[in-house]
């Protein structure tokens, strides 16, 4: 009988994933100003951390299914932990963005391997509960390490807070201590584990999934992530550590709403959960782009924070639900490809539309993004009652 990883060490393998954007955020203008890079670079440097996982997730998820997640994670974590601190020594803009690709190699297996390892070791309402709570930690450091990153920057510059991506090497020795050793057996010709996978792919509600999970992150990676840090210092004058408040914000609301998603799921169905929260990203991202005051910027935040730590859970849970244990990996790792697509895009385009628009624009473009969600949640296939798992 295998035992079962520490909850803390598949949380930190999730935080240590979330480190690529949310240690940079903070310090784009900072980044920009030493490197005389013009605007549209903010969208440069957080995509370049995403890019990667787009076609190395599903690699890695099936690699994962046959060789094990001990040898797959621990290398995973030692490559962003090497080209992250590469990247804070980095001598042009140019150099910068080729370590955050690298580095991005290895961040595209950390948070969907982090889930597996949930869905390989427990089932039903307590997989669900988590899954929650892992969404939990990863809310609170989307919203709380952007907070460090922000101190550190104005305290001393952004090259030390890229140095934080080292502490992935401690994880990765980590999980080559902690992780099972051993590796699957009769495994098939890969050609056959992929055409396995893509019939599973197939089913409706893992397709909306997907999509869903594109859009979102596309939402936070493009507009949270990359236009808010420059919309609070063009328009409300914000230095990096309070620019990293104002982002940090989220992780109340988020945390408390990832933390009880057992118990909200147990009363909601899947497909109410997902019209709610795509409204509150409208609503969130309307508001934001028109708001003239801080205080409705707050506001917005923390009905952002709720909206995502409900809606970020439920598509990974969803996807865990729906997906047979031999092919857990790569349908995981492929829904991540499509995040790091969404999280790729986003803040490409928020950099073209900042140049052409403006930062406030920009941001209510969010609702009309949030309205696809919304779209899949009224037609889509979700679930229309509670999983009987969980009933």
């Amino acid at each position: 009988m295998t035992r079962r990883p520490p909850l803390v060490f598949i949380f930190t393998v999730t935080l240590t994933g979330i480190l690529s954007n949310t240690l940079v955020t903070p310090a784009i203008p900072n980044i920009l100003d030493e490197f005389d890079a013009p605007p549209s670079g903010a969208g440069w440097l957080v995509a370049t951390g995403s890019v990667a996982g787009i076609i190395v997730a599903p690699v890695i998820g099936i690699l994962a299914d046959r060789l094990g997640r001990r040898v797959i994670l621990t290398t995973c974590l030692t490559i962003f932990g090497v080209f992250g601190g590469l990247a804070a020594l980095a001598p042009s803009f140019e150099i910068l963005l080729i370590a955050r690709v690298l580095q991005g190699v290895g961040a595209a297996g950390l948070i969907n391997l982090a889930v597996v390892l949930i869905g390989d070791n427990w089932s039903g309402p307590e997989r669900t509960r988590l899954i929650g709570r892992n969404t939990a930690v990863l809310t609170i450091g989307l919203a709380g390490l952007p907070l460090i990153s922000g101190v550190v920057t104005d305290v001393a510059s952004w090259r030390v807070t890229f140095g934080i991506f080292t502490v992935a090497l401690l994880t990765a020795a980590a999980a080559w201590t902690i992780l099972d050793t051993r590796r699957p057996t009769n495994t098939p010709r890969v050609s056959d584990q992929v055409k396995s996978a893509a019939l599973v792919l197939r089913q409706p509600v893992l397709i909306a999934t997907l999509s869903a999970g594109f859009v979102v992150f596309m939402i936070i990676f493009g507009l949270f992530l990359t236009v808010v840090p420059v919309h609070l210092a063009e328009e409300f004058g914000l230095e990096a550590s309070a620019r990293g408040v104002v982002i940090a914000l989220p992780a109340l609301t988020s945390t408390l709403a990832a933390f009880n998603l057992g118990r909200i799921t147990s009363v909601f169905s899947t497909r109410y959960l997902v019209v709610v929260s795509s409204i509150g990203l409208g609503i969130t991202f309307a508001t934001m782009g028109w708001a003239g005051t801080l205080v409705l910027i707050v506001v917005a935040a923390l009905i952002y924070g709720a909206s995502e730590g409900v809606l970020i859970p439920l598509l990974q849970d969803l996807a865990v639900e729906y997906t047979p244990a031999d092919h857990r990996a790569a349908i995981i790792a492929v829904w991540v490809a499509f995040v790091r697509l969404g999280q790729t895009v986003g803040p490409l385009v928020a950099g073209v539309l900042i140049g052409v628009m403006g930062t406030g624009a920009t941001l209510v473009t969010g609702a009309a993004a949030a309205g696809i969600i919304l779209l899949l949640g009224l037609v889509g296939p979700f679930p229309r009652a509670r999983s009987p798992e969980l009933q």
